[in-house]
């Protein structure tokens, strides 16, 4: 199916780089606005119309440039269409994957930690071209396979890379907060203690500060397929590793553990360990 689809990576990034321009006017036209209509999901999570407009604008985009492809998106759903029996084996398509807001709590108490995720990803599920788009704070983050990761910042673009910090004792390590560890809390509690440096910077921010060099690993312990489609691209892209708590790569797994490569090993074996051993590290 790959084979045959007219559009290169290139053209793909181009078209996501497209979407997340359409989506910035929207957002930022709407950020901090004293007229945001604010609801709450059945999972007890803010969305705003904000939200609803960015997807809506872009799946009437995509309907256009990309007809045969199939859209998941964190408001208006899709993911059902991915495991259904019409995509099934040789038929399911390439599919879109979209964040319209990624930081809607920041976003709507007017915290500029907010960003748009843009995802491209093959019938094998391999995310191929992303895009993370941050206007508040003037960055931009993308990446296509084979064609490296970029961010755009202040309108000036370069090449970022991860670190090369090789001991996680060494590490600074970002997170989003204690919430959601369960049996893992220990361990995790146990691993801050024992880095360089802690900082919740949270969401996306976190992931693509590994991707630019900044931070050596970001850790959630739960996150949707919309979180993470687009951050994969661009942290394999600039050379570092992406699975979920498991050591699982992709972005289907649940949970997420971003890194240089180097500490990443070390990272999941301290995570996991039973709890008995927990807390034997100096």
């Amino acid at each position: 199916m790959s084979n045959s689809r007219p559009y290169s990576v290139a053209d793909d990034l181009a078209l996501a780089l497209r979407l997340a321009t359409l989506a910035d006017e929207i957002t930022l036209a709407r950020f901090m606005s004293l007229d945001l209509v604010i609801e709450t999901k059945p999972d007890s999570t803010p969305v705003t119309d904000a939200d609803k407009a960015v997807e809506n604008a872009i799946r009437e985009v995509l309907a256009i440039e990309r007809p045969n492809d199939l859209i998941v998106g964190e408001e208006f759903g899709g993911v059902d269409a991915l495991t259904g029996s019409t995509t099934s084996a040789g038929n399911k398509p390439h599919y879109w994957v979209i964040d319209p807001i990624d930081g809607t709590k920041n976003f709507l108490r007017g915290i500029p930690i907010w960003a748009t995720l843009i995802a491209l990803s093959s019938p094998n599920n391999e995310v191929i071209a992303g895009a993370v788009s941050a206007p508040a704070l003037y960055r931009r983050w993308y990446a296509g396979k084979n064609l490296g990761a970029h961010v755009l910042e202040n309108g000036e673009q370069r090449t970022i890379r991860v670190s090369q910090v090789s001991a996680l004792d060494n590490a600074q390590l970002a997170y989003s907060d204690l919430i959601g560890w369960g049996s893992r809390k220990a361990a995790f509690l146990d691993i801050q203690s024992t880095v360089w440096r802690t900082r919740a910077f949270g969401d996306f921010w976190s992931h693509m500060l590994v991707a630019e060099g900044a931070v050596d690993i970001a850790v959630e312990p739960s996150l949707s397929l919309w979180d993470m489609a687009a951050l994969e691209i661009i942290v394999r892209e600039a050379g570092g590793t992406f699975t979920n708590l498991e050591g699982v790569p992709g972005s289907h797994g649940g949970s997420l553990v971003t890194s240089n490569g180097k500490v990443h090993k070390e990272f999941l074996s301290r995570i996991n360990q039973p709890k008995s051993s927990q807390g034997s590290k100096g």
